[in-house]
């Protein structure tokens, strides 16, 4: 991409984007351009990140390895549902996961539970999700009797209106309560350490950028 575009991009995100100064959108524009290829020129081609090439990176570079939550972070981000997520979606995508306030990662969090897009957690979903993310331990006890269990302690701590599923009201008081709850059912946001190496690595010297 010629130095103007690129000029063109990164102000027109930095507008759009409350945690990223400019200098910060160029180095994520930079690489995201090195992880999809410099294709831009192709005025027909969309370019973008598909599920594999984000998935590698959740799991490279942030420690994820729980298919179903990935899945569902990549549906976060590709915002347009088009199978690919586009450099804007990439910024705004990594605004929120990286930087977010409360109330962004709890709404971001909650679309990554709601796991059919409904606008409800249920119960079926949260046992999905526990039974995922939980390590499978060797016993003579069948484990889905001890994933049930815990749906129902999850549910009665966090299922305020008591209709057997959570809506986001629910989560959100559920979490305002006790903040640990915001990953309540899989780990889908960066833990503090990898965050601040992802950072270290991307937001570099910006002398080293002069020729992007």
């Amino acid at each position: 991409m010629n130095r103007k575009k690129l000029q063109k991009l990164t102000d027109s995100l930095t507008k759009n984007c409350k945690h990223f100064n400019k200098f910060e959108v160029k180095c994520l524009l930079n690489l995201f351009y090195n992880l999809v290829g410099d294709v831009t020129e192709w005025q027909s081609v969309v370019v973008g990140l598909d599920r594999n090439a984000f998935r590698n990176i959740l799991h490279v570079t942030f420690g994820m390895t729980d298919d179903m939550i990935m899945d569902r972070v990549f549906r976060g981000f590709d915002k347009d549902n088009d199978g690919c997520i586009t450099v804007s979606e990439w910024v705004h995508g990594l605004s929120v996961f990286l930087r977010g306030t409360l109330e962004e990662k709890m709404k971001y969090c909650f679309d990554v539970f709601d796991l059919n897009g409904d606008g409800f957690v249920s119960k079926e979903e949260i046992f999905h999700m526990l039974k995922n993310s939980l390590l499978k331990q060797p016993s003579e006890e069948d484990p889905d009797e001890g994933v049930k269990d815990l749906v129902e302690i999850t549910l009665k701590k966090m299922d305020h209106d008591h209709d057997g599923k959570l809506s986001f009201a629910d989560y959100e008081q559920a979490v305002r309560e006790e903040t640990l709850l915001l990953e309540a059912f899989g780990p889908c946001l960066p833990d503090p350490k990898s965050q601040k190496e992802f950072e270290a690595q991307v937001f570099k010297d910006p002398n080293e950028f002069n020729e992007v």
